[in-house]
């Protein structure tokens, strides 16, 4: 009789650790989804600003300071700020959180003449007729 018990409660807790193991595979998935993946993700987009960083270019900075590269090396950035040519500090390329070309720049200011379009004048809406 001890036999048959002591069968029956190696049977119940043999699925009772297959349970446990699932469960703990579906928990570790969950936080690899939800934590683990995004944050490595976000991180090579960091890299990938990061390593476009040229002289010339306009940069944010942690701070919240704008500037402009004037100089750099692998791992440091010299930036100036303002109009004054004396105030250049040098920093840590981690320390930059955008990044804005000079060509990009120009292309906002442009203002974009909106096309003409033959299609604007035969839309007929609900209180066009």
């Amino acid at each position: 009789m001890n036999n048959a018990l002591f069968l029956t409660a190696a049977a119940g807790s043999g699925s009772m650790s297959l349970f446990t193991i699932v469960y703990l595979a579906v928990i570790i998935g969950f936080f690899y989804f939800l934590l683990i993946r995004p944050q490595r993700k976000q991180q090579r987009e960091k890299e990938a600003l990061l390593s476009t960083v040229a002289i010339g270019d306009s940069v944010l900075t942690t701070a919240g300071f704008y500037g402009v590269v004037i100089d750099l090396s692998e791992d440091t950035v010299i930036v100036e700020f303002g109009n004054n040519k004396n105030c250049r500090i040098p920093m840590q390329k981690s320390a930059i959180v955008q990044v804005e070309k000079p060509e990009d720049a120009v292309q906002k200011d442009e203002p974009q003449a909106a096309p003409a379009s033959e299609d604007t004048d035969k839309k007929k809406g609900l209180f066009r007729r």
